[in-house]
C-alpha cells in the first residue's frame, strides 16, 4: 500500500466515530490520545456534543480552531500523562499514535494497550490505529466501510 493509499485511515476513522455516535456508550469523558492537528478532536466534538473531550499530546501543534480548552488539554509524554487517567472510566478513547515504523510502534505497543484498557470504563470503546493486544480489551467488528487492519476497535472488558 502506498503512503497516499494509507490516508484512507482518515475516512476509516471518521466512519468508525460516526458509527459510534449512534451507539449507547457508558457515562464518561472521551479521550483523544494524540491530538496532532486536531481534526479528530474537532470531529469528536461534533459527533459527541454533550461529552467532555480530553486531548493528549506531547506538544501543542493543533490548528488554532481545534485547540482544546486548557482544562481539556494534557501535554507531555502520553505514556506518563495518561497514567493519571487510569481508572477514570472513559466512555471512549481514540488513539492514532502509530509512527509507521514497525520498530518504533513495537516499543509503543509494550505499554500502550494496558494504558488504553486502564482508562476505559467497562463497556467503554477503544478506537486505535494500532492493534491492541490486552486481556482487558475485546475486539469488535469494524463498520463495513473500514478495511481490515486499517483501524482497530475494542470494548473494555
Amino acid at each position: 500500500m502506498s503512503r497516499l493509499d494509507s490516508l484512507c485511515r482518515f475516512t476509516a476513522r471518521r466512519d468508525i466515530l460516526n458509527h459510534l455516535g449512534t451507539a449507547a456508550l457508558p457515562h464518561g469523558a472521551i479521550l483523544e490520545i494524540g491530538l496532532g492537528n486536531g481534526r479528530t478532536d474537532s470531529h469528536l466534538a461534533e459527533v459527541f456534543p454533550t461529552r467532555r473531550i480530553v486531548a493528549f499530546d506531547r506538544a501543542l501543534a493543533a490548528h488554532g480552531s481545534s485547540v482544546p480548552a486548557p482544562g481539556d488539554l494534557v501535554l507531555g509524554e502520553i505514556a506518563e500523562t495518561g497514567l493519571a487517567f487510569v481508572g477514570q472510566n472513559a466512555a471512549l478513547a481514540h488513539a492514532d499514535i502509530g509512527s509507521g515504523y514497525a520498530e518504533v510502534d513495537a516499543v509503543t505497543l509494550t505499554s500502550f494497550p494496558g494504558l488504553m484498557a486502564g482508562v476505559l470504563a467497562r463497556d467503554g470503546i477503544a478506537v486505535s490505529g494500532l492493534p491492541l493486544d490486552h486481556r482487558g480489551l475485546v475486539a469488535l467488528a469494524l463498520p463495513a466501510t473500514v478495511p481490515t487492519d486499517r483501524y482497530f476497535l475494542y470494548v473494555g472488558a
